[in-house]
């Protein structure tokens, strides 16, 4: 004869259940922390176009650095009209050399016309004139960058500015 009376099974303790249910909480915590920085996740190789990056939030450059590429990040806008005059033979430039990879910084937020001097990534890294151009090695140190240092009378001071980054990229690009 079969009983139907299946065997009982002792409750388990209050204590054991908040703690279970702790510890599945955790285990739930980490797995998002954990997917939301898998796919967050640098860059580290070129890609078949120049990347877009900022659209006028501020940016960690080295999130975007390629190890043993030279990386010449150009700080630009759509509303720059020499910014523009650079995108052709940076897009040619990125696509000619395997050693080096072009990142665009946008400084512009997406709902503002005209060049946005204000956006977080042009007041993160001081930007009064773009195209503005910062390269980095291979090894991922900075190796040139335009520079403008302004006087005690509020104009640039061309002794000590510079437009390092500019004349690199300028020579790559076969424009000097």
């Amino acid at each position: 004869m079969i009983n139907d009376k299946s065997p009982e099974v002792a409750p388990l303790p209050l204590s054991f259940t908040f703690s279970a249910m702790k510890l599945l909480s955790v285990l739930f915590s980490v797995l998002c922390l954990l997917s939301s920085a898998l796919l967050a996740a640098p860059i580290h190789e070129k890609q078949s176009e120049p990347l877009r990056i900022a659209q006028g939030a501020e940016v960690d450059l080295t999130d975007y650095l390629v190890p043993g590429k030279t990386v010449v990040f150009d700080f630009t806008s759509k509303f720059c009209g020499p910014c523009r005059a650079y995108d052709q033979p940076l897009h040619d430039l990125h696509a000619r050399r395997a050693d080096i990879v072009v990142v665009k910084v946008d400084i512009n937020r997406p709902d503002i016309s005209g060049i946005d001097w204000q956006s977080p990534v042009a007041r993160q890294f001081d930007l009064h004139s773009i195209p503005h151009f910062k390269v980095y090695s291979p090894a991922g140190k900075l190796l040139a960058e335009d520079k403008i240092v302004f006087g005690p009378d509020g104009r640039p001071d061309r002794a000590l500015s510079s437009n390092a980054g500019r004349r690199l990229v300028d020579g790559w690009i076969g424009r000097q």
